[in-house]
């Protein structure tokens, strides 16, 4: 599939208006017929953030992939970095989601209190009619590999809208621009296992993506991060080992406004 995604000669074929920063749906033809859908970020199109460095967010969300690649948890999609209609930008395979009404997103609000067997309650609050909502998420095993995928990559925008249940049945997390900062960013709505100890066969994962950091993967990654970030990570995923537990929320904004 990346090869794919660094070949295809893409075609921009709509917006997603709502994103923060220039968020293009292209689409390319293959060979068998079928045309290839991709999500392409360019770098000219990053919105300037006062805690992250300009034109750095297409390659946090590629060193995003490349962290969850490393793990073997298949959360992000195939993410590159190459060149687009409007220039360098990030290029990620595009992922066809379960239409509603198909029961509740991984992340969702119902009325507060009446939480659906499977899900857990982050908080409670008020839907802008006024009504009290409870906001909850999946106990989805992969939706719990991307809530310690996010501790390990520092998420700081883990919105509810970021989780998409996959029509392949799979749950993916994407939008992962503002990452793998060198400080404490940690914001997402996946607090529903905070406080609780890390399965170990995760922890084998990430025992083996801290090993591979001084080698190819550490590589790769300083194509997209610097030394510091890169140590960062390499500092998070040794704290999990030694304290193998989910944090709590330790800031006054650990949700992202607005959670969706």
């Amino acid at each position: 599939m990346n090869d794919l995604l660094r070949t295809a000669e893409l075609t921009v074929i709509g917006q997603v208006t709502t994103a923060s920063n220039v968020t293009l749906v292209c689409e390319a033809p293959l060979e068998d017929g079928t045309e290839l859908r991709v999500v392409y970020k360019p770098v000219r199109g990053e919105r300037p953030l006062w805690d992250f460095p300009d034109g750095t967010l297409a390659g946090r969300e590629v060193a995003s992939y490349l962290v969850s690649d490393a793990l073997g948890w298949g959360v992000i999609p195939e993410t590159i970095l190459r060149e687009g209609p409007l220039g360098a930008g990030m290029v990620q395979r595009w992922i066809d989601v379960v239409e509603d009404g198909e029961g509740p997103d991984p992340v969702d609000l119902c009325p507060a209190g009446q939480v659906p067997d499977g899900f857990r309650e982050v908080l409670r609050a008020l839907d802008p009619a006024g009504h009290p909502v409870s906001l909850i998420h999946s106990e989805d095993p992969q939706l719990y590999r991307m809530a310690v995928l996010d501790v390990l990559i520092n998420n700081a925008d883990r919105k509810g809208g970021h989780a998409l249940a996959g029509q392949d049945g799979r749950v993916y997390g994407v939008d992962h621009g503002i990452c793998l900062h060198t400080e404490p960013k940690l914001r997402t709505v996946l607090w529903g296992w905070a406080g609780e100890a890390v399965d170990g066969e995760l922890l084998t994962d990430i025992t083996a993506l801290v090993k591979a950091l001084p080698g190819e993967l550490g590589e790769r990654l300083a194509e997209h991060l610097t030394d510091a970030e890169i140590d960062a990570l390499e500092a998070r995923g040794r704290a999990l080992l030694e304290n193998p537990v989910l944090p709590l929320p330790g800031s006054q904004r650990p949700i992202p406004w607005p959670a969706f």
